[in-house]
């Protein structure tokens, strides 16, 4: 399921280990709904520090395929797909403040594109 880093890649730590965690939940190791390893298992596994495992968790609950409950640890929580509809929305969102559109008018936009 996971492997050590490439420590020789030009890629960030915590961005290799989100890319592997990623890449496992498109690849069906883990779905909706799994637990994943705690970050310090994942850590010893990749081999690198707890705190980079911690970042790239960080990062994908951010995109939306993790989730964190306190008790239950971290769950798969979405798709690849979601992910990326998840990241766009947050760019849209962005986009419309800057533009000077709260988020409550954004709502009225999209809700009128049906």
């Amino acid at each position: 399921m996971f492997s050590c880093v490439d420590s020789s890649n030009q890629m960030l730590l915590h961005d290799q280990v989100a890319a592997q965690i990623r890449r496992s939940i498109a690849e069906g190791d883990a779905g909706p709904g799994d637990r994943l390893p705690p970050a310090k298992d994942l850590a010893t596994v990749m081999g690198v520090n707890t705190n980079t495992v911690l970042r790239a968790l960080h990062a994908l609950r951010d995109e939306g395929l993790l989730e964190f409950r306190r008790g239950m640890g971290v769950r798969v929580s979405g798709t690849p797909q979601r992910s990326t509809v998840v990241s766009r929305a947050r760019d849209l969102v962005r986009f419309a403040r800057q533009q000077g559109y709260p988020p409550e008018e954004l709502i009225s936009i999209i809700q009128g594109l049906r």
